[in-house]
């Protein structure tokens, strides 16, 4: 946002900080964390430290003093990432119209050298292959009219959790160990729902999707979903009805743990696709028209590790996408949602996901939320924060003044 805008807005925005640093500590604090926001939003092409302090003095002379503040506030002091978190996500669930499901997702940031905290030579979706970064998990409210984060931690990759010299330098509490992306996601949602925020349907891609585990968290929670998936995942198929074999009277050992259905045996995801009969959906008008491609929706069981005695998971959708000219399905997804669902219903929250990827390219893009230039577990963290504290007041604006049909388009 340019000076005028930012000024413009200047009684709302007040109300908005006010509503989410109140009682984080002295009143120079609260003024410190509203100054970054601030930063935050203000047009310039670095949203680092320095640079922001120059741009929020009127006067040369004040930048040195400002800078100490931010870097105090961000730094040093020791405000609750975690409450800020509760604020904003009981905030966005009253006021975000339309809000309709939890995204989850991570994200990289590229960085050089070593000594910054939970950086690695590890795989970044965002960047699409193996680099010296850092990764941080994120949970997001979403509906088609906006989005905004309310949960970020960074992963600390192995090599960080066991070093411990370098965890007392870059800060890491003594609590933070090596923990599989899927349980810091699950621990998000647990934050999200003790504040108060309403249960909504989980959307998250395949990284999260294709572990068991995370999803049969997600149903303990009591929370359905709509998740990727890849095409090598093995499912009973429709029609199936997977049964233990009965021991010959008279055989010895032990009774088989296994499940068999001769007529409908266990089959790979992106073989079954193949075989299903496809329809045309849309979902969301975007810039050029209303986007659409080909779908079909079975009702499945998963069957993983079923040579292994595992049983067959419950009932649930499989939605597979064909798109025209494609030699084969691209995508697949599971869903736990009722099987009276529509594939419309299915396909429109399937592609919901796609919020995550803007709310990234915003707070980024807009925001400077790889921007941050301190090395430290608490720098990191709190520059997160004030950057989704930041973002949420841009998608609350916007729910208010929505751009016109197509500004927001999404693949």
């Amino acid at each position: 946002m340019d000076r005028r805008t930012l000024k413009r807005l200047d009684e709302e925005l007040r109300e908005y900080l006010d509503s989410m640093v109140e009682g984080m500590g002295r009143p120079e604090r609260r003024a410190a964390m509203a100054a970054y926001v601030t930063g935050l939003l203000l047009d310039g092409e670095r949203k680092s430290i320095q640079p922001m302090a120059a741009r929020l003095v009127d006067n040369a002379s004040e930048t040195e003093a400002m800078r100490q503040r931010l870097q105090e506030c961000v730094v040093i002091s020791g405000w609750s990432d975690a409450e800020v978190f509760r604020r904003l996500g009981q905030k966005l669930e009253r006021e975000l119209p339309g809000l309709e499901a939890f995204v989850l997702d991570d994200t990289g940031f590229p960085k050089k050298g070593t000594h910054s905290a939970g950086v690695a030579r590890q795989y970044s979706g965002t960047l699409g292959r193996i680099d010296n970064c850092q990764v941080a998990v994120s949970l997001h409210l979403a509906g088609e009219n906006g989005s905004g984060c309310i949960g970020m931690q960074m992963y600390l990759p192995e090599a960080w959790a066991k070093d411990t010299a370098r965890r007392k330098k870059a800060g890491i509490p003594e609590d933070v160990g090596l923990t599989e992306k899927w349980r810091l996601a699950l621990a998000q949602l647990d934050s999200a729902l003790a504040s108060g925020v309403r249960k909504h349907v989980v959307l998250a891609d395949p990284g999260y999707g294709d572990c068991g585990d995370f999803r049969d968290g997600l149903v303990e929670r009591g929370l359905d979903y709509v998740v990727g998936i890849k095409g090598e995942t093995s499912v009973w198929p429709p029609g199936s009805t997977p049964t233990i074999r009965k021991k010959p009277p008279g055989s010895r050992g032990r009774p088989s743990s296994r499940h068999y259905d001769d007529k409908h045996p266990p089959v790979l995801v992106g073989v079954m696709a193949k075989e299903l009969k496809y329809r045309a959906v849309s979902w969301r008008e975007g810039s050029r028209g209303w986007q659409s491609s080909r779908f079909a929706a079975v009702r499945i069981r998963t069957a993983h590790r079923h040579m292994n005695g595992v049983p067959p998971g419950d009932e649930q959708w499989l939605l597979c996408q064909w798109p025209q000219g494609a030699q084969a399905p691209t995508k697949f997804w599971l869903s736990s949602l009722p099987a009276d669902t529509s594939i419309r219903t299915l396909v429109r929250l399937a592609k919901l996901r796609w919020r995550i990827e803007r709310d990234y390219q915003e707070m980024k893009q807009e925001l400077g939320l790889d921007h941050f230039e301190g090395r430290t577990w608490r720098g990191f963290h709190h520059h997160a924060t004030l950057c989704a504290m930041a973002h949420g007041f841009l998608a609350l604006r916007r729910a208010l003044s929505p751009p016109g049909p197509g500004e927001m388009d999404a693949a």
